[in-house]
């Protein structure tokens, strides 16, 4: 996907101050006009309790991660070490579960 350039909405909603919860959905235009729909597929804070959701979008087929007021990360390694862990914790879950 190209680069992203902002989020157009979040379920019809997008107040600064709030928090996107699991479910949500972020549309995502990219440089090149095209939209995608990307759902909160997980929540994860990390060692200093700052919040970051995770977002798939299956037109896309590539996650992506945001702050908790659902702002894409300018920082791709943190944003791929949030993803890192997310899958981690997602098998975890997973072998947990059988």
């Amino acid at each position: 996907m190209t680069e992203e350039t902002h989020i157009d909405a979040r379920n019809g909603a997008n107040p600064a101050d709030a928090k996107v919860e699991l479910r949500d959905t972020l549309v995502i235009e990219t440089t090149d006009g095209k939209k995608f729909e990307f759902e909160i597929v997980g929540l994860v804070e990390d060692d200093e309790h700052h919040a970051f959701a995770v977002a798939y979008s299956e037109a896309a087929d590539e996650f992506v991660v945001t702050d908790e007021n659902g702002t894409l990360l300018d920082d791709d390694a943190l944003a791929q070490e949030i993803l890192d862990d997310f899958f981690v914790l997602a098998e975890e879950s997973a072998a947990e579960d059988s």
